[in-house]
C-alpha cells in the first residue's frame, strides 16, 4: 500500500528561491527555473528570490551565505552544475555549507531518473540539506530533472521538511 506523504499536515505558503546555474541561460531560455517557479507557485508557495548565476563556486558559496541570512526566506532550490564536467561545480560549492544532508534525497532522485533515462542517472549528484534553518536543494538542469525532483520530491515533502527544520 502506497501512502500518500503527509496527509495531515496542513500546507502553508512558503517563500522559496530559484536559483538557475548556467554559463548559458539567460532569463529568456531559462526553462529549468520558470519549471520550478511555476511548479511551486502552483503548489501554494511563493518565489521571492530568483536568478541565473555563471558555474562559479565562489559566486554560488556566496550565493548562499546571502539567501541563509534572510529571514523572509524557507527554500532555497539551484537548478544546473550538478553533473560531471569540468563547469559542473554546484556540488562542491554547496555542500561544504551544509550543516546537515538529506542523503535520501539524492539516493531517490537517482533512482528515479534511473527509471526514465537508464544509468546515465548515475552522473547526478543532485543533493538536500539544511543550512542555516533554510531547506536547500540542488537539482539537475534539465527541464525533465526539474519536473521529476519537483513533482516526485520535493513539492510533496516540502511544507514537512520546513515544519521540521
Amino acid at each position: 500500500m502506497k501512502l500518500t506523504p503527509h496527509q495531515d499536515i496542513e500546507v502553508i505558503a512558503l517563500n522559496c528561491a530559484a536559483i538557475t546555474i548556467s554559463d548559458t541561460r539567460t532569463t529568456v531560455t531559462d526553462s529549468s527555473g520558470k519549471v520550478i517557479k511555476a511548479l511551486l507557485s502552483n503548489a501554494g508557495h511563493r518565489v521571492t528570490v530568483s536568478t541565473i548565476l555563471p558555474d562559479e563556486p565562489s559566486e554560488i558559496r556566496e550565493q548562499l551565505v546571502q539567501l541563509g541570512e534572510r529571514t523572509d526566506l524557507d527554500v532555497i532550490i539551484f537548478n544546473g552544475g550538478t553533473g560531471i564536467g569540468p563547469r559542473d561545480t554546484t556540488y562542491e560549492a554547496i555542500c561544504s555549507l551544509l550543516s546537515k544532508t538529506l542523503p535520501g534525497f539524492g539516493e531517490l532522485f537517482r533512482f528515479l531518473s534511473y527509471e526514465e533515462i537508464g544509468s546515465r542517472a548515475m552522473t547526478s549528484r543532485a543533493v538536500a540539506g539544511v543550512y542555516r534553518r533554510k531547506l536547500v536543494f540542488s537539482v539537475p538542469g534539465s527541464t525533465n530533472a526539474v519536473k521529476l525532483a519537483m513533482d516526485k520530491l520535493i513539492i510533496p515533502e516540502l511544507t514537512h521538511l520546513v515544519n521540521l527544520i
